[in-house]
C-alpha cells in the first residue's frame, strides 16, 4: 500500500524548488501507479520538476520506482559479462547492428531491448524488421536463452517492462515536459536497469539531428545517467557523440541494414564504421578491459568476419533470412523509384540533419504517430558530409522512393537541406568520454 502523502503540498514543494527525499519520490510515484495521484497532478509535478530541476538523488529514486513497476530481465545465470548499449537517437544511427555483433564476437553477452522510430529518428526494431521474416517480440526467457546460445539478442521491450515509464512518457509527450535531464536520465536508465545487463554503455547524441543540440548539455545528461547506473552497481559509461550530420550514408530501414552489413563485410569506411569501433571498445573498457585491448579486440572482431557471423546468427535465431549478411541488396526490399540529386559546386558547410531525417520519414521511412505503417524500402543515401567537395562526390544523394512524385518532391526538399560554401569546420566524432572517473 502506498504511503499516505499530501499530494498538493508535495507538488507545491517541488514548485518552490525543494529537493524531495527518496522516500517522498517513491511515495509520490507509487501513489500515481495506484491511482492516488491524478493525471493532472502528475502533469503539474512534472512541470514543476522541469522548471526547478531534479537532483541526482531524485533521479535515482524515480528510476528505482520505474524499475520496480514491472518485470526485470534476469541475466545472472549467463556465463560472461552482460552488456547493453543505448543511443539517445539520431539520423542514420544503425550502430547496434554492428556494435552488438562485435561485442558478442569478443565474448560479451549482449541483451538489448530496443525501440521504434518516431519523428525524425529511426528505430532499431524497424530496421531489423526490414529483414524478411525477422521477429523482435521475445519474452524475457527467450532473450536469456538466445543470449546463452549465440551471445546476443535484440528485442522489443514487453508491456510489462517499466510500465511506469511508458505512462509517464505518454504524459510528458503532451504536456511539454520531455526536456528535463533528470526525467530523461530516469527514463533511459530504468529501461537499461530492467534489461538486466551488468555493463551499460550510453551513446548520447548531440547536434542538429539529435534531441540535444549542445555538447555540454549532452555531457550533463551523460553524467546523470552514469551516476544512476553506478548508484545501482552497474558498470556504466558514456560517449557524447556528434549528430550534426547523418551518421551513416544510409537513412531508411532496409538501406541502413544493407550499409551496416557492408561495414561488417569490410566494404565501407567512414564515420559510421569509426563510431561503431569506438562504441564497441568503450563497452569493453567499461566492462573491465584495458583501453588498448578493447580497441584491438573490436577491430579484430570486425576485420576477421567474426562479427558478421554473429549478426548472421542473430538473424537466423530470430526467424530472419541469414542470407542478408551475404547478399543484402538481394534479400532486402527495394524501392521501385530510385533517382539522384546533386549539390551545387563547393564545400558542404552544413547539413540540416533533422530535415534529412524528416525527409526520409516523409518518403515513408518513419512515423509521425506510433500507429503509422513504415515502408522499409524507402529512404536516402547521403554521400556527402560536412567538408565534402561536391565536385568530387557524385551523386550527392541517392533517393529511394515509392513513386515518381515522391522522388520529385524529395529532390525539391534537398535544395534547402544541404548547404554549400567555400570552407567548413568538420565536427569531431566524439565530443566527450565518460569511461573512467577521470574522463572528460
Amino acid at each position: 500500500m502506498a504511503e499516505r502523502l499530501d499530494v498538493p503540498a508535495t507538488i507545491g514543494r517541488k514548485r518552490d524548488g525543494d529537493e524531495l527525499s527518496s522516500r517522498e519520490i517513491r511515495a509520490f510515484f507509487t501513489a500515481y501507479l495506484q491511482g492516488g495521484v491524478a493525471e493532472e497532478q502528475m502533469a503539474a509535478f512534472l512541470m514543476a520538476g522541469v522548471l526547478q530541476g531534479f537532483s541526482a538523488d531524485e533521479a535515482v529514486a524515480m528510476t528505482d520506482v520505474a524499475v520496480a513497476s514491472g518485470d526485470v530481465v534476469d541475466l545472472s545465470g549467463l556465463a560472461g559479462p552482460t552488456v547493453d548499449k543505448h543511443s539517445t537517437g539520431g539520423v542514420g544511427d544503425t550502430t547496434t547492428l554492428v556494435v552488438a555483433p562485435i561485442l558478442a564476437a569478443c565474448g560479451l553477452q549482449v541483451a538489448k531491448l530496443s525501440g521504434r522510430g518516431l519523428g525524425h529518428t529511426g528505430g532499431t526494431l524497424d530496421k531489423l524488421e526490414a529483414i524478411p521474416g525477422l521477429g523482435v517480440s521475445l519474452s524475457p526467457d527467450q532473450v536469456t536463452a538466445q543470449v546463452q546460445e549465440i551471445g546476443l539478442a535484440v528485442a522489443a521491450a514487453t508491456a510489462d517492462v517499466v510500465p511506469l515509464d511508458k505512462r509517464l512518457y505518454a504524459l510528458r509527450d503532451v504536456t511539454g515536459t520531455v526536456a528535463s535531464p533528470g526525467l530523461i536520465a530516469a527514463s533511459i536508465m530504468s529501461k537499461k536497469l530492467a534489461g538486466g545487463a551488468s555493463t551499460i554503455l550510453l551513446d548520447v547524441k548531440v547536434g542538429d539531428g539529435a534531441f540535444l543540440a549542445d555538447p555540454e548539455a549532452g555531457l550533463a545528461l551523460a553524467r546523470q545517467c552514469v551516476a544512476i547506473g553506478t548508484a545501482r552497481d552497474r558498470a556504466t559509461g558514456a560517449l557524447v557523440t556528434d549528430m550534426s550530420q547523418p551518421l551513416s550514408h544510409a537513412v531508411g530501414n532496409a538501406l541502413e541494414v544493407a550499409h551496416a552489413v557492408e561495414v561488417l563485410a569490410g566494404d565501407r569506411s567512414g564515420r559510421f564504421r569509426d563510431l561503431c569501433l569506438e562504441l564497441a571498445a568503450a563497452a569493453m573498457q567499461v566492462s573491465g578491459r584495458s583501453a588498448d585491448d578493447a580497441r584491438r579486440d573490436a577491430r579484430d572482431a570486425l576485420d576477421s568476419g567474426a562479427a558478421a557471423e554473429r549478426l548472421s546468427d542473430l538473424v537466423r535465431a530470430q526467424g530472419g533470412d541469414p542470407a542478408v549478411v551475404e547478399t543484402p541488396w538481394e534479400v532486402l526490399p527495394a524501392a521501385p523509384c530510385v533517382g539522384t540529386w546533386q549539390a551545387p559546386p563547393g564545400v558542404v558547410t552544413d547539413i540540416d540533419t533533422r530535415g534529412i531525417g524528416a525527409l526520409a520519414g516523409g518518403l515513408g521511412a518513419g512515423r509521425q504517430r506510433r500507429d503509422d505503417v513504415i515502408d522499409p524500402a524507402v529512404g536516402l543515401e547521403v554521400w556527402v558530409g560536412i567538408g565534402s567537395d561536391t565536385a568530387q562526390v557524385e551523386p550527392s544523394v541517392t533517393i529511394h522512393a515509392a513513386s515518381d512524385d515522391d522522388l520529385a518532391w524529395a529532390r525539391d526538399q534537398l535544395d534547402d537541406l544541404v548547404h554549400v560554401g567555400e570552407r567548413a569546420d568538420v565536427p569531431p566524432l566524439v565530443h566527450h568520454r565518460l569511461l573512467e572517473a577521470t574522463s572528460t
